[in-house]
């Protein structure tokens, strides 16, 4: 426990641990996130706060499309790649042999288990140092059935984005 509880709770709630794949004609991202939640059942909506200075925060803005791909718990390794920065790697796709989603072209990584992939509704900016992306679900697959506990999460590769 630190001297901030507020931080101590915070880093208690369970988080994913995804990646957000975004296009904006032909440019392309990869990076990971965590703090997503379904937020609507019709029409299917989802939201994730993505930070405003990440490269894909433009992609996004401007294609007004994302994917989420979602990784057995298992299979950490296969997310790793894309846990830098598009400014400390902007080739991090380079040399991947990634899918596109039918409905919005965003890639698919591989050795994922299932993905969405939405169609931007609205940006909302919080007034914080990030911004929420609500999403419609137009599509998705499972590519291997796994239980929500077998998703990757933050706690199976030891690691905080919270607080």
């Amino acid at each position: 426990m630190s001297d901030d509880p507020i931080k101590d709770v915070l880093r208690m709630l369970p988080y994913g641990f995804y990646a957000i794949t975004s296009k904006n004609g032909s440019d392309v991202n990869a990076m990971v996130g965590t703090w997503l939640t379904q937020a609507s059942f019709e029409p299917r909506l989802i939201v994730f706060a993505l930070q405003k200075s990440a490269y894909s925060h433009q992609l996004i803005s401007q294609g007004r499309v994302f994917a989420v791909n979602l990784f057995n718990g298992e299979n950490e390794d296969a997310i790793k790649p894309f846990t830098k920065s598009y400014e400390k790697d902007p080739g991090k796709l380079r040399g991947v042999e990634y899918n596109l989603t039918p409905e919005t072209g965003c890639p698919i990584l591989p050795n994922t288990s299932a993905w969405l992939e939405c169609r931007v509704q609205q940006i909302i900016d919080i007034g914080g140092d990030h911004d929420l992306m609500v999403g419609e679900v137009v599509g998705a697959a499972v590519l291997e059935e796994l239980e929500a506990a077998e998703t990757l999460s933050l706690p199976d590769i030891g690691w905080s984005y919270a607080g």
